[in-house]
């Protein structure tokens, strides 16, 4: 059994995140949890429509349910001790600013920044291309990977906005491939 993590935050790649679990559920050992930013329910259709219910789709609001004392669960750590492996798809260009600042401001960013780097985690950004090319992304990325996460490239091509170039999440059966290539290394 591998228990995977998957965070979308708020670019309009999160559209691909039904294509995405079907694909990672398509593994029989695979057991998948989704994590979602306040401004990636903004791409999403209704939650209930992802074929996930209950505690595997989890939101902000959802960090203090079960929490009202001390030795009370608290999610973000409870998401950490249960994950094999996170997998941020897509990385928005405002989440991977918090994550190489090491902000803490919300579930997502909170499990990130309580993780635990035996474990993989991996990052599929997503943004437009300008975006992609400001000289801030690269020494983001480079901080991120210094701490361990794995990047998965975004690619090129003609975005939702018009502009062609690099910045669109990597297909689906690339992720997947990263994923399984960092559970069951070769």
């Amino acid at each position: 059994m591998v228990n995977i993590l998957v965070c979308c935050t708020g670019s309009v790649a999160t559209i691909k995140i039904p294509q995405l679990l079907d694909s990672l559920r398509e593994k029989e050992s695979w057991v998948v949890k989704l994590v979602v930013s306040q401004h990636s329910k903004h791409f999403l259709p209704e939650l209930d429509s992802l074929g996930v219910v209950g505690d595997s789709v989890l939101a902000d609001n959802h960090e203090w349910e079960k929490w009202s004392g001390r030795g009370d669960p608290v999610l973000h750590i409870d998401l950490r001790k249960w994950a094999d492996i996170c997998l941020v798809a897509p990385l928005s260009a405002n989440t991977l600013a918090k994550l190489a600042h090491g902000m803490a401001d919300n579930l997502l960013t909170s499990t990130l920044r309580a993780w635990d780097f035996s474990k993989p985690v991996c990052v599929a950004p997503a943004m437009n291309t300008h975006m992609w090319d400001h000289p801030v992304t690269r020494p983001q990325l480079d901080t991120l990977q210094s701490w361990g996460y794995n990047v998965i490239p975004p690619v090129v091509k003609t975005l939702v906005c018009g502009d062609t170039g690099t910045g669109a999440m990597a297909e689906v059966h690339t992720i997947v491939q990263a994923v399984q290539s960092l559970v069951q290394p070769s």
